[in-house]
């Protein structure tokens, strides 16, 4: 008995292809960058409605341990 040609190919698709791991690499990589850049476009905003001057700095240090949080938890996640 044969098996039909359509089951062969969702053997493929079973594995990623290196377009899409590069895509979602690419995704994971934008959404950390605006993780880390929008707390410090908050603080600046923060800092020119209230008159003060240090929430843009605070932001952006916020931004960066955020940022390599993300960034540690991801190079420590095993592929399944």
């Amino acid at each position: 008995m044969t098996t039909p040609k359509h089951c062969d190919q969702h053997e493929h698709h079973d594995q990623d292809s290196p377009v899409g791991e590069a895509m979602a690499w690419a995704s994971r990589i934008i959404a950390i960058g605006i993780a880390m850049f929008l707390p410090a476009v908050a603080g600046n905003w923060l800092d020119s409605q209230l008159g003060t001057g240090f929430l843009g700095m605070a932001g952006l240090v916020l931004g960066f341990v955020i940022g390599l949080t993300w960034l540690v938890q991801l190079s420590r996640r095993k592929k399944p």
